[in-house]
């Protein structure tokens, strides 16, 4: 007797989720080339936003004297580098470039195989809307990457805003998370053609957000610079809570933009989170062991990783592990999760 199935013959459920896994490794790799430009201040050094164009570098003289002109109009140049060389700018310039285009090329390698794969009638019912939304998003990511690189182009910045650089972050993450839950959907329905989509557990939901509060704290540590405001850990600068390092502040200046408060719950609400992860891991164990180590070890070296960083002054290269580690946490607790989602829609 032959089985029943929900797929038409030409779906390529399993060829659709190698794809998709191929554009998250290209997405923790943009979020560790970004992390790398805003710890080296390159991410201004760029002043235009030329979606063709801007793919193809300065190749002569007269256009890296051109680009370098615009970066002098700046406040960052006038307030932290005035003075730069042209060697020292094409530095600066190189990272940014690599970011802008890192994201074209991961813009490419989501909407070109979505179409043939849509040509080819080899996305799975349901699956169409998905894959869609997720190429938006990807849309959104570079459209708010620009507005934030926006909020520093003036005489008196001398970065991004924080806020508009967690929002970029964060949209980045998410895309990452969405994919990677949608890949687990498709691999599967690979193995089985009447396995129903996993949907987010209670539980779940909780540690997600719970994850969220910390990336996003995260995010405004690596805005401000909040990762120098101590070397000390577990206390700051000889104190369990700092306090207040700019007086006269409304609460959600202090929260939200006071480099030592900021710091602090960066800090500490990591242990919430770590509680959170704990609880998912020993829910999913016993169905998949493999998630439930991949849990405790992201983690587990994020943790070790963060303090390091913070006591070691911030060099670039361990707070490049740091943010890459940060990205392994989300696709650890995504697993974690969709493992928990799809023994509740069984």
């Amino acid at each position: 007797m032959l089985q029943m199935t929900s797929l038409p013959a030409s779906a390529r459920p399993r060829a659709l989720a190698h794809w998709l896994f191929a554009v998250a490794a290209l997405i923790v790799l943009m979020v560790v080339i970004g992390g790398i430009t805003r710890l080296t201040e390159s991410g201004l050094s760029i002043t235009e936003w030329k979606p063709l164009s801007g793919a193809i570098p300065p190749l002569t003289d007269a256009q890296w004297q051109a680009e370098f002109a615009h970066y002098r109009q700046i406040g960052q140049y006038e307030q932290l580098n005035r003075g730069m060389t042209l060697a020292e700018f094409k530095n600066i310039f190189f990272w940014e470039y690599l970011h802008r285009l890192l994201g074209r090329v991961i813009g490419l390698a989501f909407f070109l195989p979505l179409v043939w794969f849509a040509v080819r009638r080899a996305i799975p019912q349901g699956y169409g809307w998905r894959l869609t939304a997720l190429l938006a998003l990807g849309g959104l990511q570079g459209a708010l990457g620009w507005w934030m690189v926006q909020s520093g182009l003036n005489k008196t910045s001398t970065a991004v805003d924080h806020f508009w650089l967690a929002a970029h972050l964060l949209t980045a993450l998410f895309t990452l998370g969405g994919i990677v839950w949608t890949a687990l959907d498709l691999l599967a329905l690979a193995r089985n053609p009447m396995a129903p989509p996993a949907r987010l557990t209670g539980l779940a939901t909780g540690v997600l957000l719970v994850l969220f509060v910390q990336l996003f704290y995260g995010a405004l540590v690596a805005g401000l610079d909040a990762g120098l405001v101590t070397d000390q850990w577990p206390l700051m600068n000889g104190h369990f809570f700092p306090g207040v390092s700019q007086t006269g502040q409304s609460l959600g200046h202090v929260l939200f933009s006071d480099p030592a408060v900021v710091h602090f719950i960066h800090r500490w609400w990591a242990w919430v989170a770590v509680a959170g992860l704990i609880l998912l891991a020993r829910k999913v164990r016993a169905t998949s062991r493999p998630a439930s180590i991949a849990i405790h070890s992201a983690f587990g070296t994020q943790i070790l990783l963060g303090i390091a960083t913070v006591m070691a002054g911030v060099p670039i290269w361990l707070a490049a592990f740091h943010q890459l580690t940060g990205a392994l946490v989300v696709i650890a607790t995504v697993w974690g999760a969709h493992v928990a989602g799809a023994r509740a829609a069984a």
